[in-house]
């Protein structure tokens, strides 16, 4: 990506979009206090930050500091008033082959993290990823499982439903309407490429790829979803070397023929 945070706020307003979802990363690169002003400013609905999570690990001083850190996630995403903190809930802890082990810390993790989220009124958006993420990003690979987790957790977790991740999922449509209007925190969109050259930095714009997004959209509807619709296209050798005023104009002609 060619702008930072602010260039990335002015590029929104210059296009007519009226919502951001920032990454940590980014945040910290321009400044919490910084971005917050501007956003207020800007008058940019955040509609989530990304990401907390990454639970799984393998051993106790590496659990508190990963709690301590998705606390200043929550933090953070006060601060720039989120809709939501996206949670990527991590995978096999290294050298682990024990992925119900995995699954069940990232229980355990969301737990501890609603104590502190909540008295916040800071909702946790559960986001599931692909199974081919397993192992290193995200153990909560179907929107079964995150709902499972949601009907144990109660108020105050939610999920993110992104099309590249759950696409291919054959009970998408049922678990869609299982979340509702109450769970369903966030919308991301994208494309998935055939062939895909690399599993996370080749996804495509809106229309190119194989996915039904209208069909998936519809689903999203029909459960009650009427908040923003989120554009995550993480695209290393195609769009992010595209001069994003560029970017953001084709995603707006995407969203009104492709969506």
């Amino acid at each position: 990506m060619k702008w930072d945070l602010h260039q990335a706020i002015e590029g929104c307003l210059r296009h007519g979009i009226g919502g951001i979802a920032p990454w940590r990363d980014q945040l910290e690169a321009a400044g919490l206090d910084s971005v917050a002003r501007h956003l207020r400013d800007a008058g940019l609905r955040v509609t989530g930050l990304c990401r907390g999570g990454m639970f799984p690990v393998g051993s106790k001083a590496a659990w508190q500091k990963v709690i301590d850190d998705n606390r200043r996630a929550v933090d953070e995403a006060v601060a720039l008033q989120a809709d939501c903190l996206v949670l990527v809930t991590g995978g096999l802890p290294e050298g682990s082959r024990d992925l119900p082990g995995a699954r069940s810390q990232v229980r355990d993790g969301i737990a501890t993290l609603l104590e502190y989220a909540r008295p916040a009124a800071m909702p946790l958006a559960i986001e599931p990823l692909h199974p081919m993420y397993a192992a290193d990003r995200a153990c909560i690979n179907t929107m079964a499982q995150a709902n499972d987790l949601c009907d144990e957790l109660g108020d105050g977790v939610g999920i993110a439903v992104d099309v590249y991740h759950v696409w291919w999922d054959p009970t998408l449509e049922r678990e869609i309407a299982r979340a509702g209007r109450e769970r369903i925190l966030a919308f991301h969109l994208c494309d998935w490429l055939v062939p895909t050259t690399h599993l996370l930095l080749d996804r495509g714009m809106m229309g190119d790829g194989v996915i039904d997004i209208p069909l998936i959209r519809s689903w999203i509807e029909r459960a009650g979803y009427a908040g923003f619709y989120e554009v995550e296209i993480m695209s290393r050798d195609n769009w992010w070397a595209r001069p994003p005023d560029e970017v953001l104009a084709v995603i707006k002609e995407r969203m009104a023929t492709a969506v």
